[in-house]
């Protein structure tokens, strides 16, 4: 325990104990949610193909998950390929395929070490078999996991996630499951992809750009927005920390 956190022992500790003396223990966002944008441009910055990008954003995962555990966050939604993603290049869209399984079947065994309950959300029907076989592998594999939930929102865009939730009520309604006069947001959560987890409280955007891009657009009305320049490969765990900080500066006062 450090600073009154309570934190997992890593083969190497990310933070120091001063690094976890500038954050309040009582005051830890229990569901942050990343858009890890930037891989092309870092990519094309350092004159390499967009490939290269994707590959280092997806290194970069690794050690921003154990930096969100150790600092007690309990839920981690990354934003990692879109519906409207598979509007680019057709090569460029299998590369990421191809690295999407590669990354769970190579890391399975590091996130069932350090106690990573990974998680999808998004319609993953989409995606090519080998891939969904590897996910559901390494989401069997890594169920037990306590430390954090690891949710990788795939094929996934928030405007497809609502309709696919109104297409679930009507055929809850056409059952005799739901009355419409009983609906509250409540219930409209409750059919969401993300129904297992409470909202995001801090919502980070690396890169520099102001938008959600259709990412979890319900959940995150009420959420905390944290805006960095930083290309998501060269996101660290200090930069985390400072929006962790960021965040504990601010009154939450949801209209009141």
């Amino acid at each position: 325990m450090i600073n009154g956190l309570v934190t997992k022992t890593f083969e190497k500790p990310i933070y120091t104990e001063e690094e976890f003396a500038l954050v309040d223990p009582k005051h830890i966002p229990n569901h942050i949610a990343i858009i890890p944008d930037g891989n092309r441009r870092w990519a094309k910055a350092k004159g390499l193909p967009p490939e290269m990008g994707h590959w280092q954003g997806a290194q970069q995962l690794d050690i921003i998950v154990r930096a969100a555990a150790e600092l007690g966050i309990k839920v981690l939604t990354v934003y990692a390929f879109s519906t409207e993603n598979w509007n680019r290049p057709k090569h460029e869209v299998e590369i990421l395929m191809q690295l999407l399984e590669a990354y769970v079947k190579n890391k399975k065994q590091m996130l069932v070490k350090e106690g990573v309950r990974l998680n999808t959300i998004g319609n993953t029907s989409r995606l090519p078999g080998s891939t969904k076989k590897a996910l559901a592998e390494t989401e069997q594999a890594t169920k037990n996991g306590d430390q954090i939930d690891f949710v990788l929102a795939l094929n996934y865009g928030g405007r497809d996630e609502i309709r696919r939730a109104v297409v679930k009520m009507f055929q809850a309604k056409k059952g005799g499951k739901l009355n419409w006069d009983e609906v509250t947001e409540q219930t409209i959560s409750s059919y969401l992809d993300t129904a297992s987890w409470k909202d995001p409280e801090l919502f980070i955007r690396p890169s520099g750009e102001y938008r959600v891009s259709n990412f979890l657009i319900w959940q995150i009305s009420y959420s905390e927005m944290y805006v960095t320049d930083v290309l998501w490969p060269d996101f660290s765990p200090k930069n985390l920390l400072e929006a962790v900080i960021d965040y504990q500066k601010r009154h939450r006062r949801y209209g009141r």
